[in-house]
């Protein structure tokens, strides 16, 4: 079966809404030295554009999480993997979907550990109706219904990640 793409959000929202976010986080963060990790691999778009729309100064690292034992359905365990010391930094962490929450839990909780100055979550989608763990990002891009989506960093195979936009995916496999 094939799949077909559907444009769900247009590059041209994606980049407004980018913007307004670094517009509220650099006045959030103003005077700090904010430290940005991102959650890889789908978040690498995000926080490459959004990393370059602040207005104050920021560091960039990278985390590596995943809960997915195949293309979409999470296997419950997350896989953490990283070297990063944050203690009394202010972090903000990337995601480019907040989902079941699962991953970005045991990524908080990791973090959590090192008694970093402040933590926080910038996820640009959110997809309540699937959330397993009690978590909210603190900034939001978009909140979406319960649809497999692509592009902007999201992928389906590995494939899509580099669409400028975000895509509903029909006929995929599973949704996730």
């Amino acid at each position: 079966m094939s799949s077909q793409l559907h444009t769900f959000i247009t590059t041209e929202e994606v980049q407004t809404k980018v913007q307004e976010l670094a517009i509220q986080i650099s006045k959030d963060y103003n005077q700090t030295q904010l430290h940005l990790v991102g959650v890889l691999k789908g978040s690498f778009i995000f926080l490459a554009d959004l990393a370059r729309a602040l207005k104050i100064p920021c560091s960039i690292y990278f985390v590596h999480a995943s809960s997915y034992g195949d293309r979409q359905t999470s296997s419950g365990i997350v896989k953490i993997q990283h070297s990063l010391n944050m203690s009394n930094k202010h972090v903000l962490i990337i995601e480019d979907i907040l989902d079941t929450g699962l991953t970005l839990s045991s990524i908080i909780k990791e973090f959590d550990k090192q008694q970093p100055a402040s933590l926080k979550v910038c996820a640009f989608l959110n997809k309540p109706e699937r959330r397993q763990a009690d978590i909210e990002a603190d900034y939001t891009g978009f909140t979406i219904p319960n649809e497999f989506v692509v592009g902007y960093g999201l992928d389906y195979g590995e494939l899509y990640r580099n669409l400028p936009y975000i895509a509903r995916l029909e006929n995929a496999e599973e949704s996730s």
